[in-house]
């Protein structure tokens, strides 16, 4: 019998301490192939420094990674050959061309001769960088710059890829193409990005976690987090004004609803949001009371949940966490 496959990466409660400051507390969790894992959380809750000590870059105080069945700490080498790192802010060399510095980068990483040529060509052309690879690094934008720090974590072709913040600084377009690059990558790859734009995640990632002081409070697909929404299946019906807030009362009275929000839309209408009980059905008895009352529907449709709103819930306010490691 044929024993299930090993995962790409495997946290074992860990911890990381400065002084006295828990920065992780003891998490655990694997990544699979094929798995795009996005972290989030609030600035401090340890979303870098989670990943500095899957990569390497920190040691935990307590605690153990392996990346492809290589522990990060008795067998670091093995370990940091699987991975690519795009780190917070993407450091580089300033005064060197992109092309100067990948080709650097893949003499680290033991490509020599024809074998580094067509590495450091992959790379530039997966992260568009044709037309600024003579250009000195430090006259480059800030978007540019995040994309030579992608082409360096991708050089190599690592099966993990670990990137902090990966489209940071980038235009819509440039986003846009670099969130199709992840996609592209994912199938063969064990990816783990963090990321503050919660669209991101759900364009790119087929997982999400979010971490708040140091611990996981939240971890599933996309789907499943916005599920925990309170809107989730929550119902919009928009009305003529001249009805006013009259609705609310019977809208209230549904089977199913626990409260009603309104607020004005902008063609002269008032929409009037049913948040369900549990995430029941409403749609089919909203729709029904509408023809039975005889309102002129403006509009009707079903919410799936809001991503962000189970952030806000799940995590501790920036002010609550000033002083704390990312």
């Amino acid at each position: 019998m044929t024993s299930p496959p090993s995962p790409m990466i495997s946290v074992k409660e860990l911890v990381k301490r400065f002084g006295p400051l828990m920065a992780v507390d003891g998490i655990s969790f694997d990544v699979e192939k094929g798995e795009v894992l996005g972290f989030l959380g609030p600035n401090g809750a340890g979303k870098s420094t989670t990943m500095k000590m899957i990569t390497g870059f920190l040691s935990p105080t307590s605690g153990s990674v392996s990346v492809c069945g290589f522990d990060v700490d008795s067998l670091p080498l093995e370990a940091r050959r699987s991975v690519g790192y795009l780190p917070e802010g993407a450091p580089a060399y300033s005064d060197m061309t992109p092309l100067a510095f990948l080709e650097f980068v893949a003499s680290v990483r033991g490509f020599t001769g024809d074998e580094a040529n067509k590495a450091v060509d992959r790379a530039a052309d997966r992260t568009n960088l044709g037309n600024v690879l003579y250009q000195p690094i430090e006259t480059l934008s800030k978007g540019f710059k995040r994309r030579v720090g992608l082409a360096q974590a991708i050089l190599h072709d690592p099966p993990v890829l670990i990137m902090d913040e990966p489209t940071d600084g980038l235009d819509p377009n440039q986003k846009h193409a670099v969130r199709g690059l992840i996609a592209e990558m994912a199938a063969e790859k064990a990816i783990i990005i963090s990321t503050h734009i919660l669209e991101e995640v759900e364009a790119v990632c087929t997982r999400a976690m979010i971490i708040d002081q140091g611990k996981i409070v939240a971890d599933g697909t996309p789907a499943e987090l916005t599920a925990k929404s309170k809107r989730h299946n929550a119902v919009t019906i928009a009305l003529p004004e001249e009805l006013g807030e009259a609705p609310s009362d019977a809208l209230k009275k549904i089977d199913g609803v626990a409260d009603v929000v309104l607020e004005k839309g902008t063609h002269g209408e008032t929409r009037f949001t049913l948040l369900p009980k549990d995430g029941a059905i409403l749609i089919e008895k909203v729709s029904g009371h509408a023809a039975s009352a005889g309102w002129d529907v403006k509009a009707l449709y079903v919410e799936e949940g809001r991503l962000d709103e189970v952030f806000r819930t799940l995590t501790t306010p920036d002010a609550d966490l000033a002083g704390r490691p990312s």
